[in-house]
């Protein structure tokens, strides 16, 4: 299973939208409940599934679920 595979039952449940199919260029701007308090979320989500923290300035640079996947795998190894 890939990790885009692996965030997408997060993203689901924390949008709470089973609808969400999630691809390399998905952003903010696709997911209509994705705001402030649900990134905050989402990145704690994240970060308990995969075991991973997350620095602000990685956070910050992010476009993209893809780039989130690449970080997620660079700090799961």
């Amino acid at each position: 299973m890939t990790i885009l595979e692996e965030l997408t039952p997060i993203f689901q449940e924390v949008f709470d939208d089973d609808g969400i199919v999630l691809t390399r260029q998905t952003t903010a701007d696709d997911i209509d409940a994705w705001d402030s308090l649900s990134h905050m979320n989402l990145i704690m989500a994240v970060e308990l599934k995969f075991k991973v923290r997350f620095a602000l300035g990685e956070l910050q640079s992010m476009k993209n679920v893809g780039e989130l996947a690449d970080l997620v795998e660079k700090k799961s190894k």
